[in-house]
Parts: C-alpha cells; sequence; structure tokens
C-alpha cells in the first residue's frame, strides 16, 4: 500500500540521517614515526625565560618599550599579530556573528596562548640536529616594518639572534581568511647553518564537538592526496613520548589544521616540498599541535639568504572560497576542509545547485522551495510510475482477497496465486518501491547541506526564521513565546515549533490522499493516524530549513497523487474497445 511505503520511506529517511557515519566510519592511515627535526616544541614559558637569560638577548632587552602587536586590518578579518613570538594569535572575523542578534560580538578564531581558548599559529625553523644555532622562540621579541597589516600593505618582522643571522617574516593578507608568510634567513657568518622551517597550529583546550557524528572537528590534513582526519582523544591518548607525536606523514606540499562545524585553522606549505604532517599533544601545556616540518634540510651559506614560503588560513570554510585556493596555490582536495562525507559526490552538487537558486532569488528558503520543485519535476516520471502500481493494486484488492480466502490453509499456495495475478497484470512490487529508495539519498544530501556549511548558518527566512540551519525557534508549550518561560527546563523533550506542527500537518494531508488512493482498510487508516504525531516530534530537532523542505514537498506530494489519480480514473472510466474477431 502507497502509505506503507510512505512510513517506509520516513523511517529509511531517519535511518539514513542518523546511520550513516556511524556504520562507515572514516579509516584513518597507520603513524609513522617522524624525523628528529619535528622533535623540537615550545617550552613551558617559565623555562624559555630561564634560557632566554642565559644567552642575553640584547635586541630583546633593548627592545623592551617597543609595541608588543601590531594591527591586522584586512576586508575580512582584524585582529593582531603578537610580536613576542612572531605569532598570528588574535583574529575576528568581520562578516560573522556568534549568534542572529544584530548586536552580537564577531566570530573569534584566534586567541593569544594564555586565553582559556587558546588558538594560534606560530612558525621557525629548526636547527639540524648536533649543532648549536640561537632560534627565535616564543619569547623573541621582533621588529616590525610597520604598524598595521592590511590587504594593500604587507608587513615584515625581523629578529636578530646576534650571532650573525637574522631572521625575517614577511606577512601578507589578502581580502577574505587567507595570509602568505615568507620566512627569511640571512647568514653573515662564515660557516653555513642547516635548518628545517615548520608551521604550526596550536589548540589549548578541548572543545566540545557540536557535530557529533555528523561533521568531523578535530585535527585534519591532506598529505600526498591522502585525507586524515583524527579525533582530539586519540591525539591525546596516541601520543608517543617524548614528543607526543600521535600521527605524522611525509609527502609533499598538503595541508593540515584543526577544522571546527564552520572555521578552519590550517598551514599550507609549500606545494612542491618535501614536508612531514603531524598531529601532536604537549601534556605540559594542554596544547594540541597540527602542522608541518619541512623535511628536507635548508642550507644557508655564508653571506647567503635562504626563504621558505608558506600559507595560513584562518576563517569561515566556505565552500566556494576553499574552492578558489585549491586552484589558484594548487592546494589538493582543499574543499574537502567542508565536511561533505561518504556521499559528497551527491552532496557537494546538491549545495552547488541551491547556491545556484540562492544567487538568483537572493534566500536560501526560497531556494530550498524550488529545490524542492525542480526534484518532483525529476523524480515525477517515477512518481507516475509509482502510482500506476498502487493504482493497479488497489483495483486488485478484491481479486486479492478472493485468493486469501480461497487459500487462507496454504500459504505456499497463496503468495503463488497472487504473484501471477500481478505478473498477468503487470503490476511490480519493485517499480512502487524504487522511488522512495531513490529519493532517500537527496533526503540526506539536503540534511548533510544544512548541517555542514557555513552558507547556511544563520540563513533566515520569512517570519521568524533567523537561521535555516538551526531549529525552530518558537515553542507551541510556551505558547510561541507569549508565555515568558522555557518549557525545555522542565523537560528537555518538551520542544515543539511552528513548522514542524505544520509539517505533521501537511503529512496527515498527504497520508490521507494516498489512503484514499489505495483503498487502504479503515482499521489501519486509524492506526496511521499516529504516523504525523510521531514524526511531528522527530522533526522538532531538526533544521528548520529541512523541515520547510518537508512541509512544501508533502504539499506538492499531495498535490500531484491528486491530479495523477485523477488522470488514472478518468482513463478507467473511458469505454475499452473491443477488438472484432
Amino acid at each position: 500500500m502507497d502509505t506503507r511505503r510512505l512510513i517506509l520511506a520516513t523511517v529509511l529517511s531517519a535511518l539514513v540521517l542518523f546511520g550513516f557515519e556511524y556504520f562507515f566510519p572514516q579509516t584513518q592511515p597507520a603513524s609513522v614515526t617522524p624525523p628528529a627535526v619535528t622533535q623540537s616544541v615550545d617550552k613551558p614559558v617559565a623555562a624559555t625565560q630561564a634560557a632566554d637569560a642565559t644567552h642575553s638577548d640584547t635586541q630583546d632587552s633593548s627592545a623592551s618599550d617597543a609595541p608588543a602587536r601590531v594591527t591586522i586590518d584586512a576586508p575580512a578579518v582584524m585582529g593582531s599579530i603578537n610580536l613576542r613570538g612572531a605569532r598570528l594569535d588574535d583574529l575576528l572575523l568581520k562578516q560573522y556573528r556568534e549568534t542572529v542578534q544584530p548586536d552580537s560580538p564577531d566570530v573569534r578564531v584566534l586567541s593569544p596562548a594564555a586565553s582559556k581558548r587558546a588558538d594560534f599559529v606560530d612558525f621557525g625553523w629548526r636547527a639540524a640536529p648536533d649543532t648549536q644555532v640561537r632560534l627565535p622562540d616564543s619569547q623573541s621579541l621582533w621588529r616590525a616594518s610597520g604598524t598595521t597589516l592590511d590587504d594593500k600593505h604587507p608587513l615584515t618582522l625581523s629578529w636578530d639572534n646576534g650571532q650573525g643571522l637574522t631572521f625575517e617574516v614577511q606577512l601578507a593578507v589578502d581580502q577574505d581568511y587567507m595570509f602568505s608568510l615568507t620566512q627569511r634567513v640571512h647568514n653573515a657568518t662564515a660557516q653555513a647553518v642547516t635548518l628545517y622551517p615548520f608551521y604550526r597550529v596550536n589548540r589549548g583546550y578541548t572543545p566540545e564537538e557540536t557535530g557529533g557524528m555528523l561533521v568531523h572537528e578535530g585535527p585534519i590534513s591532506v598529505v600526498d592526496g591522502r585525507l586524515n582526519e583524527g579525533s582530539y582523544k586519540s591525539v591525546r591518548t596516541g601520543g608517543t613520548p617524548p614528543d607526543g607525536i600521535s600521527w605524522s606523514h611525509q609527502g609533499t606540499g598538503g595541508w593540515a589544521g584543526i577544522t571546527d562545524k564552520y572555521w578552519l585553522m590550517a598551514v599550507l606549505p609549500d606545494q612542491t616540498a618535501p614536508v612531514v604532517g603531524s598531529y601532536g599533544w604537549q601534556a605540559a601545556n594542554g596544547q594540541y599541535q597540527v602542522g608541518f616540518t619541512g623535511a628536507a634540510p635548508v642550507v644557508v651559506a655564508p653571506g647567503a639568504t635562504a626563504s621558505s614560503l608558506a600559507h595560513v588560513f584562518a576563517g569561515a570554510k566556505e565552500v566556494r572560497l576553499l574552492d578558489r585556493y585549491e586552484t589558484q596555490l594548487h592546494v589538493p582536495m582543499f574543499w574537502k576542509a567542508v565536511d561533505f562525507g561518504w556521499l559528497s559526490f551527491l552532496t557537494r552538487p546538491v549545495f552547488f545547485l541551491l547556491d545556484l537558486l540562492y544567487q538568483q532569488c537572493g534566500s536560501f528558503g526560497w531556494a530550498l522551495l524550488i529545490f524542492t520543485v525542480i526534484v518532483k519535476v525529476v523524480f515525477l516520471p517515477l512518481t507516475v510510475k509509482q502510482m500506476r502500481m498502487t493504482w493497479k493494486m488497489a483495483r486488485l484488492k478484491p481479486q486479492v482477497d478472493a485468493i486469501r480466502a480461497r487459500h487462507k490453509d496454504d500459504p505456499m499456495a497463496l503468495q503463488q496465486n497472487i504473484m501471477m495475478l500481478y505478473r498477468k497484470e503487470n503490476v511490480s512490487m519493485f517499480g512502487g518501491f524504487l522511488p522512495l529508495f531513490i529519493q532517500a539519498p537527496v533526503f540526506w544530501c539536503l540534511y548533510k547541506d544544512l548541517y555542514v556549511t557555513i552558507e547556511m548558518r544563520q540563513a533566515g527566512f520569512v517570519g521568524w526564521v533567523k537561521d535555516l540551519s538551526a531549529p525552530d525557534p518558537t515553542n507551541v508549550f510556551n505558547l510561541f513565546g507569549l508565555v515568558p518561560f522555557d518549557p525545555t527546563q522542565i523537560m528537555p523533550f518538551l520542544v515543539l515549533g511552528a513548522w514542524p506542527i505544520m509539517y505533521g500537518a501537511t503529512l496527515f494531508l498527504m497520508q490521507k490522499v494516498s489512503s484514499s488512493a489505495s483503498n487502504m482498510d479503515p482499521a489501519q487508516q486509524k492506526v496511521m493516524m499516529f504516523i504525523p504525531l510521531l514524526f511531528t516530534f522527530f522533526m522538532a530537532r531538526q533544521p528548520v530549513g529541512l523541515v520547510i523542505y518537508y512541509c512544501w514537498s508533502n504539499i506538492l506530494t499531495a498535490l500531484q497523487q491528486v491530479i495523477i489519480m485523477a488522470r488514472l480514473r478518468a482513463a478507467d472510466a473511458k469505454p475499452q474497445l473491443v477488438q472484432k474477431k
């Protein structure tokens, strides 16, 4: 019966929604032992200060009154660079706010090491084993060539080790979220110096993972075209002493960083350079470290200058922006920073179609409605086939009931005779279920896109809907806000918004149309009355954009069924011409 197929489709969608990522986890490559040059990590502050005191840093002491930061003011970001350690550790996104409230603070993606939620990027050089070279560290105070870094004015930081080596970092930022940095070493000594560049993302806390199994959050990298997604737990527990490295891989180019649901901090080394990517945990300061160290030595000859180029991304994971960087910088698989999942070959095209519709109509809400119409048009031939099978089965119901009565004591004969009747009348059971199985991936793709893409975040629609990626903010249990209290404080499941209620009403409407078309038994119809109520509460916690999609889809489906069944009844009512023998 058509209603049973409807129930099956909804259950399958729910199973896909909650079970897909669980039953198909992504595997991680095996770890390899990192080379010695990756073992050096930031020392605790006290130890670093003690070490600095032993070599009397004349530049740092003379610059004690100099400003400790320079300003970042670009079109998409603002913040500052910490001259103490030459760190990117203060960055806000101008175009994104924490909530939909107009006075909500800007989203912060980088914070200093001393803050409670430390997120910062550091970079520098490692000395070759068994060599004594004084290198800049987290306490070194750098000099800046200017006071502000913006998209039109690069900035150069410099530090002199007092032993003939001068270190420079040229920083630039584009109009979005990509920083380019070039590290240089000038050697004024009489001996060659061998160094290894490193670039690293640091996180000083373990965040609450908001995405569960639906979206990856934590360490992520692509090296040699292979994606690796680590968890915070595996990085903490899988580290090997003394360096706390839990995973490493040697290859050419790539990218690595720490991803949140919508934000990404990542380092992109020279895409032609051999590097070692690694995840590490520094238990002494509770710090995750993800990044790269050069695998090939950089030899700086006497009187010469050597350099190393890299990029740093710190910002929003905008899909088209990541694609653009992937093309411009030749970064492999940078689009995978957005977790489109194992069905990315479907979820990405669905997103691009939604985004194209958004560009045309200016609203992701209207784009969802247009997308629903497109889906209905694409699947119309299958829907017609399904309805035709339903109609034929409804017409054959008296004959099926007669067969059941005649062979009620012989199940095998019963099934054989029913199958013979269906075969004779050209009724295909599979043809009725096929549209449901084909449309299930559409549900998954839409849900995934609503959940993981930042383009859907805080995308508003008509009325009270300010964020299509969040559940409906209204609640019938406080009379949609008329009563000033939160029912979820009493019982967490007391959540039922206006759109989920409309979804239940449209599901009930579609069910009534389907049951009338399939001549469902009245007793079964009463039982099926509970299905809309059940799934109304199920959809209450889903993104409201998905609920809107299903409401509109239910209305279109009911309308399609009414029109198709009317045509089938009209065709059946026409007198059939009998060919003369």
